[in-house]
């Protein structure tokens, strides 16, 4: 079964970074019973509510769109396939976005052709540059950076930078404890600076390095 995504789509209370309503949990636990009974209507609405967060998160990081797609498609052939199991032990948001997460995870470790050439189009946390030439070049040092991460830490990266998602949400989509998300949260961003600091990245895109370089031409003239 594959679905096409609609760009006019919108989510249904489906929005990054946010926690759903009980109203919107309640609607779609209810799809997911209608899925169960192979209602695809229903896994035609549900689809089109998360394609837009699963798609933004996907090509961010596989950095390529036909492959972000695939991934949404596997996605919800286990949810239609599997909608019957969702017992209402977390939310269905949760449910949906750690099958996903576990379709990038075995994606990225079974095939180089999706390892990250760039990654972290807006990553603010880091942008300490000045001017629009020194911020692509951050974010070109960073997307190298990445690479350089554990799988388990660059999606966790990914889910809190790019999504905006809480500790204790990837956690959920994780299968793992909230001090696990932190601690690969900890090291990942330990290990991009170390590696930023290491190649020159962090240097290079430092406004006080920008200031000593002008400082230095003016003195030289």
């Amino acid at each position: 079964m594959r679905l096409k995504s609609t760009k006019n789509s919108a989510p249904s209370g489906v929005t990054a970074g946010s926690s759903h309503s009980g109203s919107a949990v309640a609607h779609e636990t209810e799809l997911l019973r209608r899925i169960a009974r192979a209602d695809r209507a229903a896994l035609t609405e549900l689809y089109h509510a998360y394609h837009r967060r699963l798609a933004r998160f996907l090509v961010r990081l596989t950095r390529r769109y036909d492959v972000a797609e695939e991934i949404i498609n596997d996605t919800f052939w286990v949810v239609w396939c599997k909608a019957g199991e969702f017992r209402g032990d977390s939310q269905p948001s949760t449910w949906i976005m750690g099958i996903a997460y576990h379709k990038a995870r075995n994606a990225l470790r079974s095939s180089e052709r999706l390892l990250l050439s760039k990654s972290l189009d807006t990553f603010d946390p880091l942008l300490t540059t000045e001017g629009p030439q020194r911020a692509e070049e951050l974010r070109d040092w960073l997307g190298h950076a990445m690479v350089q991460l554990p799988v388990e830490q660059r999606l966790a990266v990914l889910l809190c930078y790019e999504l905006g998602l809480s500790c204790e949400e990837i956690a959920g989509i994780m299968g793992c404890p909230t001090n696990t998300v932190k601690t690969r949260l900890f090291h990942a961003r330990a290990k991009l600076q170390r590696i930023l600091r290491e190649s020159g990245g962090l240097e290079a895109a430092s406004p006080k390095t920008d200031a000593a370089r002008r400082n230095g031409r003016k003195g030289s003239s």
